[in-house]
């Protein structure tokens, strides 16, 4: 059930504002098919040397999954990275969390979801930190209540830097 939920939200997301972003961001690609040696337990983010771009390579969780602890203005925030998706979308719980409480009239973006139409509230981030890698001023979604069970790192944030790939098993994120 939480995959639907993630992958509706997702395609919803994606629908409504991909358009926004489709010019900005990097080439595709290609990904090789994980492998049984990919999909071992994850691992916490690792930093490149302070030399250079500041960079994180993320490993994949044992489903294939990038899931990353983030630094959400302050605060320690779970998050599965979606390269399908359009904005970086917060579920109710974590939004409240950061001190985040859009009232109802609050949720006017429209999304399309495999389960329906659902309504997010737009907001901005301060900061959001993976790693090494920081922005500011990052534009994101509160998902309605019970509309998300995951938050998702989408292209409000991917697509500002320098470069994110996928390559030998890793997510790996460059600013």
């Amino acid at each position: 059930m939480r995959n639907i939920i993630t992958f509706a939200m997702t395609a919803l997301v994606a629908a409504v504002l991909v358009p926004r972003f489709i010019d900005r961001m990097p080439p595709a690609v290609s990904a090789p098919t994980p492998t049984a040696a990919s999909l071992a337990a994850p691992t916490a983010p690792s930093s490149s040397p302070t030399a250079g771009p500041r960079s994180v390579t993320i490993e994949p969780d044992w489903h294939g999954h990038f899931q990353v602890d983030a630094i959400v203005e302050g605060r320690q925030v779970p998050f599965m990275i979606d390269t399908g998706a359009s904005q970086v979308v917060l579920t109710t719980r974590d939004a409240a969390r950061l001190g985040f409480h859009p009232a109802p009239r609050d949720y006017t973006v429209q999304v399309r979801t495999a389960n329906g139409v659902a309504r997010a509230a737009p907001l901005r981030l301060e900061t959001v930190e993976v790693g090494a890698v920081m922005l500011h001023d990052v534009p994101a979604l509160v998902g309605a209540e019970d509309v998300l069970s995951d938050n998702l790192l989408g292209l409000s944030f991917l697509s500002r830097l320098h470069r994110f790939e996928y390559r030998d098993g890793r997510m790996i994120l460059e600013e």
